[in-house]
């Protein structure tokens, strides 16, 4: 059986990288995988498939740098034509970005079966351009492959129980990647401090928006005093920094360039606390044991605010402060079976066979 695997952003190889080492286990099974070329720049690309041996992409559409709607087109188009050649039995799809609407889209118009890893999740946020891809994505596939209860209490609250599709709680295959990759870490360069925070900020509500990212610049400065901060930068977010003219904001900082999973595993493992917008991340952090504080308004994630790992802190510079206070003070028990302890990746080939 031929699969088909869309990948373009750093989450997607990390779950990719999962779920490509149990298809491997299977000689009736071949995967072929596309890389859209979303996330173009070395260091958050390349060095993804080195440092966890995924298999080298066989296509690589190198589409980037544009608009939602060219983005979105153009591998809409690159994304056809190769499916029309290799005829696959699947098309694998993750998460929420233009390469994950767009794999979906070109399968399910060309009447191939489409798994969508990652199916269910809800931030209930239309103006997020991830929301809408991942609503759209759920429609239109065969199997929703769902991380967590919730994902699937979402899906039969919008009526996909009466859908011709099959929804199936899988677990996360992040987590089967960080359970492997953790014994396997890598010390960056630049880091220097014993104990530090983690930060991460890359989304286009808290950068597009000069008010949003200036506040939770000066929240990381004032963290900084007490403890150093360490953000690997996504390049989207520098460029932003120096439009708003912000880097008097980051001189305290401890800014690198991104780094390779390796290194940001070795990051999660040692620091003493997590900030960021990112959704991966606010689950790696729960992985490594972490508290987490996440800068936007909302989260897919609701598993891990209810159970007190995660605090929405929004872009307000004094509730950010305060809650990274109150994460690194309070006591949690993080041997909670929330996310399918590494056996997410096994489930997804047994669906997949039947």
């Amino acid at each position: 059986m031929k699969i088909i695997t869309i990948i373009g952003a750093r989450p997607q190889f990390i779950k990719a990288a999962a779920v490509s080492r149990e298809i491997l286990k299977h000689k009736n099974l071949e995967e072929i995988i596309i890389h859209t070329g979303q996330h173009f720049d070395e260091n958050m690309s390349d060095i993804f498939f080195r440092q966890m041996d995924i298999p080298v992409p066989k296509y690589n559409l190198n589409i980037n740098s544009i608009g939602h709607g060219a983005m979105t087109g153009q591998m809409l188009e690159g994304i056809e034509k190769i499916l029309l050649d290799e005829k696959p039995e699947w098309v694998m799809v993750y998460g929420d970005t233009n390469s994950t609407i767009a794999g979906a889209l070109a399968a399910k118009k060309l009447h191939i079966k489409v798994a969508h890893v990652e199916a269910g999740l809800r931030s209930f946020n239309m103006k997020m351009p991830e929301e809408i891809n991942r609503i759209l994505t759920d429609r239109i596939s065969d199997l929703l492959l769902c991380p967590t209860d919730q994902a699937i209490k979402n899906l039969f609250k919008e009526g996909f129980d009466h859908f011709q599709c099959r929804i199936v709680k899988t677990g996360d295959v992040m987590q089967d990647a960080a359970l492997f990759y953790s014994e396997k870490c890598q010390k960056p360069s630049f880091l220097t401090a014993d104990k530090f925070a983690l930060a991460t900020i890359h989304r286009a509500e808290n950068t597009d928006e000069k008010s949003n990212l200036e506040n939770i610049l000066i929240a990381l400065n004032k963290i900084s005093g007490k403890l150093p901060v360490v953000i690997p930068i996504h390049p989207r977010t520098i460029k932003k920094i120096k439009e708003h003219q912000l880097d008097h904001l980051t001189k305290k900082l401890i800014i690198s360039e991104p780094v390779g999973y390796l290194e940001m595993v070795y990051l999660l493992k040692n620091c003493s606390v997590v900030m960021t917008d990112s959704g991966g991340l606010q689950k790696e952090a729960f992985f490594f044991k972490k508290p987490c504080v996440t800068l936007r308004e909302e989260t897919e994630w609701v598993e891990l605010v209810e159970n007190g790992f995660n605090t929405i802190a929004g872009t307000n510079e004094q509730f950010i402060i305060s809650s990274v206070e109150n994460a690194m003070e309070k006591s949690c028990n993080f041997d909670v079976d929330l996310y399918g302890m590494g056996k997410a990746s096994e489930k997804i080939i047994e669906e997949l066979l039947k």
